[in-house]
């Protein structure tokens, strides 16, 4: 199923957009946004099909479809140990959305929500857009064991929320079960919202163990939000679907509101809901085939990065990207990027405050969900042109 011969490479340069293959110059390798190469389970598109061909496209509930509820409690239950209940799940049109949703619901302007440094720039950007503060708490690349003790000295009269990205895009970082129960005990001292964007938490790499923060104990528990997404593990970027997980009730009821799926001004697409549904219910072993292929391209990648003079890429424990120290080249970020573009004609993204934040500079970041011959290939290109 990841082989190169399964790759559709004129599909891609027609449907891949989002700085990938639709969007650069032909000749270009594009490893750039973190969207699979290859094309979904066909259990998936099966599905979609079978639903489709009754041609009744009606409203459904604002709640989201009782399957899909009931298959993500199930998942949370049986794979995260978390005791989540159908009732106070719901589907949203991405996990990005469920990220600005989650800041819509619990900050007021004038508010502040403490963010990673570096992070993905959604969750910077979903708390500045409701008029709330983003007070970074910088987490470098290389660190093994973070000290939430230090996070504690960020925390003032108007800090609202801890944002939560585990596993951590861009640095690949998995969360300890200690680690998250440090967060989790100071939330509760403060009385702080946890939103835990877990999209990553299916693309883990052994050794490393996925720990949802829910599943600690039940005081966390009751005031984390939990978001999730099926573009990582099932390749469904274009379908936006993602899930917004509640643990109390009136957490519920807040974000319902906030999400404004009652007016029918937003709501998951229920095709979308469909595909994830049966992504979750009948999948698991295309996920399990692509994690193994996945492993074998982070080692690829990070040693061929490695090899490389003045580069230097600690092996992620999770998401399928590299990010790479490039800072003893003399470049920074967005001129290795421009050089890599210009002379190896692969595509990264640089580590600039726009996408990850400050912490960021000095690193690009590049997807390995690509097959063994094209990723071999962009490798070779980047050695070459540096050399």
């Amino acid at each position: 199923m990841f082989e190169n011969n399964t790759i559709n490479l004129e599909l891609l340069k027609k449907r891949a957009h989002n700085l990938r293959w639709a969007t650069v110059a032909d000749g270009v390798i594009p490893l750039t946004a973190a969207d699979p190469d290859f094309p979904s389970a066909p259990e998936i598109s099966e599905a979609i099909c079978s639903f489709a061909k009754d041609r009744y496209y009606c409203y459904g509930p604002a709640e989201g479809l009782p399957d899909f509820k009931e298959s993500v409690a199930n998942y949370f239950q049986k794979k995260r140990h978390v005791p989540v209940s159908p009732a106070l799940t719901f589907p949203v049109d991405s996990a990005a959305f469920g990220i600005f949703l989650t800041c819509k619901a619990f900050l007021l302007p004038g508010d502040e929500a403490i963010i990673f440094d570096p992070v993905d720039f959604l969750f910077r950007y979903s708390v500045e857009a409701v008029g709330a503060t983003a007070v970074p708490f910088a987490i470098p690349p290389d660190t093994i064991k973070v000290d939430f003790g230090n996070l504690e000295k960020l925390i003032t009269k108007q800090t609202k929320m801890i944002c939560l990205c585990n596993p951590l895009n861009p640095t690949g970082k998995v969360f300890t079960k200690e680690e998250l129960t440090q967060l989790g005990n100071i939330a509760c001292k403060y009385n702080l919202i946890i939103l835990s964007d877990e999209i990553w938490s299916d693309i883990i790499f052994y050794p490393a163990i996925f720990t949802s923060i829910a599943s600690i104990d039940e005081e966390i528990r009751n005031r984390t939000i939990t978001i999730t997404g099926f573009s990582k593990s099932y390749g469904l970027a274009g379908l936006r679907i993602g899930a917004v997980i509640a643990h109390q009730e009136n957490h519920f009821k807040m974000l319902m509101e906030a999400s404004l799926h009652y007016s029918t001004i937003h709501g998951a697409n229920v095709l979308s809901q469909i595909a994830a549904t049966t992504a979750l219910n009948k999948c698991e072993y295309w996920l399990n085939d692509f994690l193994k292929h996945l492993t074998a391209m982070k080692d690829k990648a990070v040693n061929e990065l490695n090899s490389i003079p003045n580069f230097k890429c600690i092996a992620p424990q999770g998401c399928y990207v590299a990010f790479t120290n490039i800072s003893n080249t003399n470049k920074s970020s967005q001129e290795m990027q421009e050089f890599l573009l210009n002379r190896a004609k692969v595509a990264v993204v640089p580590g600039l405050k726009q996408w990850f934040g400050d912490g960021a500079e000095g690193y690009i970041r590049m997807s390995f969900a690509t097959s063994d011959e094209i990723l071999s290939e962009a490798l070779y290109r980047i050695k070459l042109a540096l050399k």
